[in-house]
């Protein structure tokens, strides 16, 4: 189904799954605002080379409308003008994505709260927490202005998989966490007033910033698998995208509301698939095959 004549606010859409989505909803004919913190006239902390600018430029390109707006979630003023930007040009807000993380840099693998660095730890934190919550505050009554809005909460893991397993450390697993159970609460307050909340998570993500620390690009990412095998089930930002878009278009979205997703399960709801034209289910596969030590094998996975 189109996306045309709708409006969405992918908020940290410069790389991975935020780019991801905002091209896949540009690919469905929507007006995509896209917002981050790196620029070409001036790069974020990660000091990487994706923009919010090139972002919308791929929206545009894949046959929606791209806007970019540079803005740092962590300051409301800075995300109350971004809505006010869109209220005024638009009108209106269908679709809120609250992709903010910014946290590559900070967590420490097995660290224990006593031992990971503390400023790092509440750094990510509020990256990955108190932005979406700000966000939300700002951009849901613009949404809740017209039936049937969607936010997407994004997240690392299910809310099954979380609930019994230590996610990397203590800062992280707060932090992922708490983005689920934000989509329930939103969903609580959304689901009555005629939108609907959920949480959605990819699988083992081949971002930009995974191929860089597995030393391949796209084209040539299964070189990886020599070192890690597992890395087969892992998958392009643009499926995930195709989730997001998937529910967008979807006038019984509501039944999810509140609800933890992912990527792998909403390709079996309505059938899209990876670029490569699988639909890897990563999380059932990490249950099933990665977590217990058995040898790498996607079959029946992908």
């Amino acid at each position: 189904m189109t996306l045309e004549g709708r409006v969405a606010l992918v908020a940290g859409a410069t790389r991975g799954a935020g780019r991801g989505i905002a091209v896949e909803l540009g690919a469905r004919g929507a007006t995509v605002y896209v917002s981050g913190r790196s620029t070409r006239g001036r790069r974020s902390e990660y000091d990487r080379p994706e923009t919010i600018e090139e972002t919308a430029e791929l929206v545009t390109a894949a046959g929606g409308r791209g806007i970019a707006v540079v803005a740092d979630h962590l300051v409301p003023a800075e995300v109350e003008a971004l809505v006010g930007r869109i209220d005024a040009e638009q009108g209106r807000l269908d679709v809120l994505v609250n992709d903010i993380w910014g946290g590559e840099l900070l967590f420490e693998w097995d660290s224990t709260v006593w031992e990971h660095d503390l400023d790092k730890g509440l750094r990510l934190m509020r990256l990955a927490v108190e932005t979406h919550a700000i966000t939300s505050h700002f951009a849901v009554p613009l949404l809740l202005r017209e039936p049937g809005g969607l936010v997407v909460e994004m997240t690392d893991g299910t809310a099954d998989y979380n609930a019994s397993r230590y996610r990397v450390s203590f800062f992280y697993d707060i932090a992922k966490s708490s983005v689920l159970r934000m989509a329930f609460a939103l969903g609580h307050e959304l689901g009555p007033r005629g939108a609907t909340a959920v949480a959605l998570t990819p699988g083992w993500l081949r971002s930009e910033m995974m191929l860089d620390a597995f030393g391949v690009t796209e084209e040539t990412w299964r070189d990886a698998l020599v070192r890690v095998p597992h890395f087969a089930i892992s998958e392009t930002p643009a499926y995930v995208g195709r989730a997001v878009a998937a529910l967008a278009a979807d006038p019984e979205v509501s039944r999810f509301n509140g609800g933890s997703l992912s990527s792998g399960q909403l390709a079996q709801v309505y059938g899209f698939t990876d670029l490569d034209g699988s639909r890897p289910d990563a999380w059932r596969y990490l249950v099933e095959v990665q977590d217990p030590g058995r040898p790498a094998d996607t079959t029946g996975y992908r």
